[in-house]
């Protein structure tokens, strides 16, 4: 017997923990190099883990739902021999304690190998690292294969333990967050792949008159005349909470607002809709606000910039990486748009929808939400006027749109309805004063309410 050990990779950014969502294994199975065997959530986001190595699977060290420090042992494999070779799970197995979190490891965005030899066992080549839900680099190796029905495990290397739903990993979660089996779900997506739909739909549950809604709902447990629920906080929730409380109490915020008449940009919108240039892309107020608040960055270089403590210095960025504040199932999320200054407005156009599907799909990198420079938010698609926003961490400034509606307006000496919205602008003081921030924030609705000067101005 050769037991080998994977333990919680440290899979960058500095994360010191992650939350073990779901295996895809069992005592018993027999694994190969490459195959993923759970998914796990960071601070960042979800992803899943392969196993660097061939065996049987011996030992699970946490159960679904726990959080787990980086360096503990999460899984054990018995690497003698074939693959599935008859091996089976022992009927009793000590338990593994977690080994203390890794510390200063540098952030990588490779799972890190540790093995504990228990026999003699013939040393291996060296391997390549495993990119953390990509498999092994420069290799073959591809993400597992799916259990068939018959009941053979892939390969045909031993019984299964039966088919496996065909779900991705965000509908995965949304299952488990409301307390729905899988296995009892009708599919209706292609091939036999369960929806969010389908979940929903199998989800049963009411809390006083409220409907579920597609975020993390309460424990399957709670009855439903329940007075309190309690939901733990982890993941991406854990890691929002704590930024936005680092930000509101770092640094000075002020916030400023302006209410114009965007009539003449929602114009444009429509009339871009049907341009050919813009052909199969997606047009909406948002493209044209990102692009007027981009110039509106370059017209006022020094509010794209973020204070080092450290350094005891201010570091003026000559790059926009502009970041858009995403509701998700797994909470508040920032992803950027790397180098959007650069960007003419059909790239920005397919930029921001990239960045969109691939939020609410769950599958944002952690890199995707590291190194923003100015955020964006939008509150007026929930039909709120305005905020006052809390800085993204590491930025000067985060503009909010509000909605946008028909209101009476003063134009050309005349009363008339018109599309009115209201932008708020929050700053850190330290870096950007009143002046500043006033000139940026007029600068983006002059823009707005006159949107040739995209040109003009440009």
């Amino acid at each position: 017997m050769a037991i080998r050990e994977f333990r919680m990779p440290d899979v960058g950014e500095g994360l010191t923990e992650a939350d073990i969502l779901t295996w895809y294994v069992k005592p018993g199975d027999p694994v190969v190099d490459g195959q993923v065997v759970c998914e796990i959530e960071t601070a960042k986001a979800a992803v899943e883990l392969p196993v660097p190595f061939d065996g049987v699977v011996r030992e699970i060290g946490f159960p679904e739902g726990t959080t787990v420090d980086v360096g503990a042992v999460i899984i054990s494999v018995d690497t003698a021999g074939p693959a599935g070779a008859g091996a089976s799970a022992p009927a009793a197995v000590p338990a593994v304690t977690a080994a203390p979190a890794v510390t200063a490891a540098p952030a990588v965005t490779a799972v890190t190998e540790t093995a504990v030899q228990t026999v003699d066992e013939p040393a291996r080549p060296e391997r390549r690292p495993v990119l953390v839900g990509y498999g092994v680099v420069e290799s073959s190796a591809k993400r597992r294969p799916r259990k068939p029905a018959n009941g053979t495990a892939p390969g045909g290397r031993g019984p299964a333990a039966g088919p496996r739903p065909l779900a991705k990993p965000p509908v995965r979660k949304l299952a488990k967050d409301l307390g729905v089996d899988l296995t009892v779900v009708r599919p209706s997506g292609g091939d036999g792949t369960i929806t969010r739909a389908d979940v929903h739909a199998a989800a049963v549950v009411d809390i006083g008159t409220r409907e579920i809604v597609d975020r993390p709902a309460a424990p399957p447990a709670v009855l439903p005349d329940a007075r309190e629920v309690r939901i733990p906080i982890k993941g991406v929730r854990k890691a929002t909470a704590a930024a936005m409380v680092g930000s509101a109490f770092t640094a000075p915020h002020v916030t400023e607002f302006v209410t114009f008449d965007i009539t003449r940009t929602m114009k444009l919108v429509e009339e871009l809709k049907s341009d050919k240039d813009m052909a199969g892309l997606r047009v909406n107020p948002l493209l044209l606000i990102a692009k007027a608040v981009l110039v509106a960055v370059k017209r006022n270089p020094d509010i794209n910039a973020a204070w080092d403590e450290a350094a005891q210095e201010i570091v003026l960025k000559q790059y926009v990486n502009l970041g858009i504040a995403a509701a998700t199932p797994r909470g508040l999320i920032v992803p950027n748009i790397k180098d959007a200054h650069a960007q003419t407005l059909p790239e920005l156009s397919a930029s921001l929808s990239e960045l969109v599907s691939t939020a609410r799909e769950g599958k944002t990198t952690p890199a995707a939400m590291q190194g923003g420079t100015f955020t964006l938010t939008n509150v007026g698609v929930f039909g709120v006027d305005t905020g006052t926003p809390i800085l993204n961490p590491g930025e000067a400034a985060i503009l909010a749109v509000g909605t946008i509606k028909l209101q009476p307006w003063l134009h050309k000496g005349k009363v008339k309805a018109r599309q009115v919205t209201t932008l708020a602008l929050s700053f850190d003081h330290r870096l950007v004063d009143g002046e500043l921030g006033s000139k940026f924030l007029a600068d983006t609705a002059a823009i707005l309410e006159q949107p040739k000067r995209l040109i003009t101005w440009a």
